[in-house]
C-alpha cells in the first residue's frame, strides 16, 4: 500500500475541523490549545532557520567573484520579477478583498500601533539594522536577521578559509532546522484541524465562504502573472517559446503535484541544460533562484498578508502595505527547501506588524492546495530566469541533443554558441 502523503492528512485535517466546528461547536472551542502550541513550534523556526540558510548560502559561493556578471544580472532580474509578483498580488487581493466579513482576533495594542504609527523613512532604514542579533532573533525582528544574516554571509566569503568552522556550522543549522521543520510539520494535520474547528465554530461557516475566495483570488493571479510578466519576459529575451514549455513541462508538473521544488530540481537542470542553457549557466542561477526568485510564494506572501488585515479588520495603507511587501521581499529569501515555508515567512511578516497570528492557523487550513500553484511558478519562473540571463549573456539558446552530463562544470559548455 503507497504511504499516504503528509498532504493527505492535512485535507482529513480540514475535514475533521470542519466537522467539529459545526457539530460540537462548545467543544470545539477548546481545541485551541492545539492549534496556538503548532504556532508557537513555527514561529520558533523562524530565526535560526533564517540564519543558517542565509549565511550558508552566501558563504557557500566560495569567493565574491563567483557572484559576478552573471550574479548581478541574476540578482537585477529576481528582484524585478519578484516585485512585479508582489504588485500582483496586492492589486488582486484590493481589488476582490477576500478578507471581508471575516472576524480574526487581533490584538488591540499592535492593531492600533498599526493603524496610527506612521513612521518615517530614516527610522524604518534605523530600524532594519540590529543593535543585537540575539535580542532581533528573542523579539522575532524578521528583517535586522536577514540584514545580520547577509552581512556576516559576506564577511565569511571575505576571509577565506577561516570562515570555514563557522559556513560548516550554519550548513549543520540549516539542515537541523530542516529537520526541526519536518517535525513540526507532523503535527500540521492536529493544527489545521484544531484551527479550522475552532474558527468554525466561532465565526459559522460561512468562513469558508472567504476563504474559498482567497484560493480563487490567488490562482487568478499567478495566472495573470505567468501570462503577463513572464510570458512578457519570453517575448522580450526571445525565449523559443515552444521549446521552452516542452522543457519546463515536466518539472512544472512534479512541483505542482508534489508541492516540492527540490523534487523538481535535478529534472529542471537536466532540460535547461538540454534547452541551450549552457551548463555554467543554470548550475548557478537556478540554485540561486530558489533562494532570491520565488515568484509564486512572492505573490501568495503579499496577497495572504493583507488578507489577514482584512479579516481582522485592521486597515493598512498604501504606504504600510509597501512596507509589508518590502518585509517580504527579504524574508522570502534563503527558505525554499522548508515544508510550508511560506507560513515559516507569513508569521515573521504578521508578527512584525501586529497582525493577528491565528490568520496562519486559518490559511493553514488551505495551505495545500495554495502551495501547489504557488511551487510550480516557483520552478517554472526559475527555470525562465535561467534562459533570459542566458540570452542577456549573448547566447542563443541552441538545444542540445547530446546526452547531458552526470555533473554540472563550472565552464560553458563548448557545443554553446553565443548569438
Amino acid at each position: 500500500m503507497a504511504k499516504l502523503s503528509l498532504t493527505f492528512w492535512i485535507f482529513v485535517g480540514m475535514a475533521v475541523g470542519v466537522a467539529i466546528g459545526i457539530a460540537a461547536p462548545q467543544q470545539a472551542a477548546h481545541l485551541s490549545v492545539v492549534s496556538n502550541i503548532f504556532l508557537r513550534l513555527i514561529k520558533s523556526i523562524i530565526a535560526p532557520l533564517l540564519f543558517g540558510t542565509l549565511v550558508y548560502g552566501i558563504a557557500a559561493s566560495g569567493n565574491v567573484k563567483t557572484m559576478g556578471r552573471i550574479g548581478l544580472k541574476s540578482i537585477i532580474y529576481f528582484e524585478i520579477v519578484t516585485t512585479l509578483a508582489l504588485l500582483i498580488g496586492l492589486a488582486a487581493v484590493n481589488l476582490t478583498r477576500p478578507g471581508e466579513g471575516m472576524t480574526l482576533q487581533a490584538d488591540a495594542a499592535q492593531g492600533t500601533k498599526l493603524q496610527t504609527a506612521s513612521p518615517t523613512l530614516a527610522g524604518v532604514l534605523e530600524h532594519t539594522f540590529p543593535t543585537s542579533i540575539i535580542d532581533a532573533m528573542a523579539k522575532g525582528e524578521v528583517l535586522q536577521i536577514v540584514v545580520f544574516s547577509f552581512l556576516f554571509g559576506t564577511a565569511c566569503v571575505a576571509i577565506g578559509d577561516k570562515s570555514k568552522p563557522i559556513v560548516d556550522f550554519c550548513e549543520s543549522l540549516a539542515e537541523v532546522m530542516f529537520r526541526y521543520t519536518k517535525y513540526v510539520m507532523y503535527l500540521a494535520p492536529f493544527g489545521v484541524g484544531a484551527a479550522l474547528a475552532v474558527v468554525v465554530a466561532s465565526k459559522g461557516f460561512a468562513v469558508l465562504v472567504n476563504l474559498g475566495k482567497l484560493i480563487l483570488t490567488m490562482y487568478a493571479a499567478q495566472i495573470i502573472f505567468v501570462t503577463l510578466v513572464l510570458g512578457s519576459v519570453v517575448m522580450i529575451a526571445r525565449i523559443p517559446l515552444g521549446r521552452f514549455l516542452a522543457a519546463v513541462r515536466e518539472p512544472f508538473v512534479i512541483a505542482f503535484s508534489t508541492a516540492s521544488s527540490e523534487a523538481a530540481l535535478p529534472r529542471a537542470l537536466e532540460n535547461m541544460e538540454r534547452f541551450g542553457v549552457p551548463k555554467h549557466i543554470v548550475a548557478f542561477v537556478l540554485p540561486t533562484g530558489y533562494s532570491f526568485n520565488l515568484d509564486g510564494t512572492t505573490l501568495y506572501l503579499s496577497l495572504a498578508s493583507v488578507f489577514v488585515a482584512q479579516a481582522a479588520g485592521i486597515p493598512l495603507t498604501i504606504g504600510q502595505q509597501v512596507m509589508m511587501m518590502l518585509t517580504l521581499m527579504l524574508t522570502s529569501k534563503g527558505v525554499a527547501g522548508v515544508p510550508r515555508a511560506a507560513l515559516v515567512i507569513m508569521a515573521g511578516t504578521l508578527a512584525t506588524f501586529g497582525l493577528p497570528m491565528e490568520g496562519v492557523a486559518v490559511l493553514l487550513g488551505i495551505d495545500a492546495v495554495m502551495d501547489m500553484a504557488r511551487t510550480s511558478v516557483n520552478v517554472l519562473g526559475n527555470c525562465l530566469a535561467s534562459a533570459v540571463v542566458a540570452r542577456w549573456e549573448g547566447y542563443s539558446l541552441d538545444p542540445v541533443t547530446a546526452p547531458a552530463p552526470a555533473a554540472f562544470d563550472t565552464e560553458p559548455a563548448v557545443r554553446q554558441t553565443r548569438a
